[in-house]
């Protein structure tokens, strides 16, 4: 019987990790370098993929890419396997979000365009189709293969548009409805990828970034464990879909919520 130790190793596996630069992104990847694991970074912002990727240190790979265009996508991932020399996690961390600047993305419902909602799509749900059918062969080949698809509890839950009251924040309509699509997505996924690979989601409850402080007390008011999540509190759920320690777990919805969505 595997040890702890031997179940979370990622030792000689290779992750394509997408939103390289973002936040959620660098827990993500110092968790699973710690794991052993060696990561592909890809993100929009080349020059921050490249940098996050030298701050990470020799495990880690810069493969910049534009995840609204279909054929730059395909790519990204074939070089991500070239140079990993195989591939055995994907975790698709990009996404437009409310802090997002795209004109008619985060205003008012009325003011929502149907571009910025296509844009939106393109990058938190499409981009993950494609990732997956084109990642597909090399994670099956592994015989290890996992895929974390990164949604939010906006994909499980309606926005209480009452904590947005007297700031500057937006919960646009295009966010909550492309996380919902994640979680089908993943569903399915899981059922099509099996045996050969996982598919699994995972849903954060908001992220303490500096939120204005009427926000930030409603938020806390409605959360059972009274705080903002981290990204460090993302670490141990990565971990875990990442390795062996989830050898049994596909199609699943880790949320990782401090208790927002049991009431």
């Amino acid at each position: 019987m595997k040890s702890l130790g031997q179940l979370t190793d990622l030792s000689g596996r290779g992750v394509l990790l997408t939103g390289g630069a973002g936040a959620i992104a660098l827990a993500a990847a110092e968790a699973l370098i710690e794991q052993g694991a060696r990561i592909a970074l890809t993100d929009v912002d080349a020059e921050a993929c490249s940098e996050r990727a030298r701050h990470l240190g020799k495990q880690t790979l810069s493969v910049p890419c534009d995840l609204a265009d279909e054929a730059a996508t395909r790519c990204a991932v074939q070089d991500a396997i070239r140079q990993l020399g195989g591939l055995d996690i994907l975790i698709h961390c990009a996404a437009f979000v409310g802090t997002t600047k795209m004109p008619g993305w985060a205003v008012p419902f009325e003011e929502q365009s149907v571009s910025a909602w296509e844009a939106a799509m393109r990058v938190n749900l499409t981009a993950a189709f494609v990732l997956a059918q084109e990642a597909r062969t090399a994670l099956a080949t592994s015989e290890r293969g996992s895929i974390i698809l990164v949604s939010s509890i906006y994909g499980m839950n309606g926005p209480d548009m009452r904590l947005y009251d007297g700031t500057n924040m937006a919960n646009p309509a295009g966010y909550g409805a492309s996380k919902g699509g994640l979680l089908q997505l993943g569903r399915y996924l899981a059922t099509i990828f099996a045996p050969h690979i996982r598919v699994n989601t995972i849903s954060p409850g908001g992220i303490w970034r500096g939120q204005p402080e009427q926000f930030v007390e409603r938020y806390q008011r409605r959360t059972p464990l009274q705080r903002m999540g981290t990204e460090e509190d993302l670490k141990g759920a990565i971990a875990y879909l990442a390795s062996d320690l989830s050898a049994y777990v596909t199609g699943h919805n880790l949320v990782v919520d401090g208790g927002w969505t049991a009431w």
